[in-house]
């Protein structure tokens, strides 16, 4: 019998060498099939400060970009707080939590510090008020408080208290005041500056939009708001009973809320401690205004209120004065305002 070879076609070599090639490819792993391994993880923040109740939101950035993996999120202390799923750490009671984010065998992680941060707020309806040195003020005033003009504003919320230094100490991590023999006292020595300063770090803790009042917020508030009863100091005509000033403070601050409120319940416009307002210093216009924010040129910034020291004439709602934003002293502090 005749042996036969058989030949194949040229286009079947090409068809054997291809499905010989992809198999062995497959077997030897093909990158559809591989897991790429996490090589780290890092987080958006490292420490965190949040007021008891605030949040925010943590990102892990995980390398490298196409890693397979899933983020685990843990909190070594849920009491004092705790994060979900999404990364979102939430303050829960003052104190510290580490929050640690894994994933796979890679570990990145958060110091957070909860702050006890407690600052009572008091309404102020919106209204019309007459701004300067009305007929209450007498022969007291200054030409910087004219001339009287007509005001409109919107609601707002203004601390009861001067920022006290307890509050200070607990963004800023020290005390700058002259005073310093009891937390209560309304924190001095700071500059326009320092308190922009302050409040930055007050509302990254707290979530919240914190600022200095305008000056005309600053007045409304003073003179009582709609509730005013048209007193030439911040609640009364009779100085002594509401605010420390050069002749009963001897020669130094107290703790805020010790004399008398005015008609909205807010303490200290009047004395203790000069409070700065966020507007530059400049003249006043005759025409009517709403939510004025201030002068638009200069560098000075308006301080409003009396202090310890001063004479009562220095302690009137309508009183002005302006001064460079970097300036220091242990008269001058603050008070908060919250839009609403």
């Amino acid at each position: 019998m005749t042996n036969k070879i058989f030949k194949l076609h040229p286009i079947f070599y090409l068809l054997l060498t291809l499905s010989t090639a992809s198999a062995v490819f497959t077997s030897c792993g093909g990158e559809d099939n591989v897991a790429v391994p996490v090589a780290g993880i890092s987080l958006s923040r490292v420490t965190l400060e949040l007021a008891v109740g605030g949040s925010e939101k943590l990102v892990s950035i995980v390398s490298p970009d196409d890693a397979d993996y899933d983020i685990e999120w843990s909190s070594s202390d849920n009491t004092k707080a705790t994060v979900d799923a999404n990364g979102t750490v939430t303050a829960v009671a003052a104190g510290e939590a580490t929050i640690t984010a894994k994933a796979d065998d890679k570990t990145a992680a958060c110091e957070v510090e909860v702050l006890d941060i407690a600052i009572e707020m008091v309404t102020v309806a919106g209204g019309r008020f007459t701004m300067g040195a009305t007929t209450e003020q007498g022969n007291d005033y200054y030409n910087v408080e004219l001339p009287t003009h007509s005001v409109t504003l919107s609601s707002f919320q203004i601390g009861k208290y001067e920022v006290t230094q307890k509050l200070w100490e607990t963004i800023m991590g020290s005390n700058p005041s002259i005073f310093t023999d009891d937390d209560n006292l309304p924190v001095e020595n700071v500059s326009w500056n320092d308190c922009q300063t302050f409040i930055k770090k007050l509302n990254a803790a707290t979530g919240e939009n914190y600022r200095l009042p305008t000056e005309a917020e600053w007045e409304y508030a003073a003179r009582g708001g709609a509730q005013s009863q048209g007193y030439k100091y911040s609640g009364s005509n009779m100085i002594d009973g509401v605010a420390w000033y050069g002749n009963n403070s001897d020669e130094r601050t107290h703790p805020v809320g010790t004399k008398w409120s005015n008609e909205l319940g807010i303490y200290d416009m009047t004395g203790n401690v000069w409070e700065w307002c966020s507007d530059r210093f400049g003249d006043y216009d005759s025409g009517a205004q709403t939510n004025p924010i201030g002068a638009t040129t200069g560098s000075d910034r308006v301080f409003r209120g009396g202090d310890w020291s001063s004479f009562a004439a220095d302690c009137r709602v309508s009183l002005r004065y302006g001064i460079a934003p970097n300036y220091r002293y242990k008269i001058r502090g603050f008070r908060l305002v919250r839009p609403i």
